[in-house]
């Protein structure tokens, strides 16, 4: 499987934190609303995803995949870490069962997904993962399949270059503490261009590329022009 065990591991070793908003997943609480938003201003209605059928790769604790839900989508998010799962399953099923909710987990590859159910999904989205696998365009590739002509794929990672391994490795993880250390391989950072090459290659159109930028003074993350350190991705696959 395209899976790094270790990236794996990384994670359930912190997934009791995942809905811990002042944890080592404030971040990605924080950036929830930005992703959010990219997503619903795409691919969405008047900021709404209802009636849309969305799979989440990656999806971990659900942060994601909830926020989806919440805006009326019907989320299937999938995950390699069971801990991660079990957290996310346990996370909805405090919410009750009137919360209306429409949103699944599963635990599968999403290549294994895509063999299963090709272009099954009106979104797919694939948020902070690609860094933590060992083959990225195989991923990029799986989603394509997955998504129906006409839908949508978002991708969010980090740049690879002297100013993201500063502020994503040495000051989110050693100064500022926001991550654990080790969270980040800069290696596996992946450039725009180098994203781009891949979502070509599997028969997706780029509709649109942002920054996303984080302020360490007022604690608060815009997204923007500048991309050299993480950035959003919306594709499209092309009508048949």
């Amino acid at each position: 499987m395209n899976v790094d065990e270790a990236e794996i591991a990384k994670f359930s070793a912190l997934a009791h934190k995942w809905w811990d908003k002042t944890s080592e997943f404030k971040p990605l609480h924080d950036i929830n609303p930005l992703r959010l938003g990219f997503i619903a201003q795409h691919a969405g209605q008047n900021a709404e995803l209802a009636g849309l059928k969305i799979l989440d790769v990656g999806c971990g604790g659900g942060i994601l995949s909830e926020g989806m839900a919440e805006r009326g989508a019907d989320v299937t998010g999938i995950d390699l870490a069971d801990k991660s799962l079990k957290v996310a399953k346990l996370h909805l099923l405090e919410r009750g069962a009137d919360s209306g909710l429409t949103l699944n987990y599963r635990k599968v590859p999403v290549e294994a997904l895509a063999e299963e159910c090709p272009e099954s999904f009106d979104v797919v989205t694939c948020m902070e993962m690609l860094e933590h696998v060992p083959s990225p365009a195989s991923v990029v590739a799986a989603c394509a399949r997955l998504v129906k002509p006409g839908g949508w794929v978002f991708f969010s990672t980090i740049n690879r270059n002297p100013k993201a391994y500063l502020l994503a490795v040495v000051g989110a993880e050693y100064v500022l503490n926001m991550l654990p250390r080790g969270t980040h391989e800069y290696s596996k950072f992946l450039k725009p261009s180098e994203l781009a090459r891949m979502t070509r290659t599997a028969g997706l159109d780029t509709v649109a590329l942002t920054g996303m930028s984080y302020n360490p003074l007022t604690d608060v993350y815009k997204l923007g022009d500048d991309t050299d350190v993480n950035y959003l991705v919306a594709t499209r696959k092309a009508h048949v």
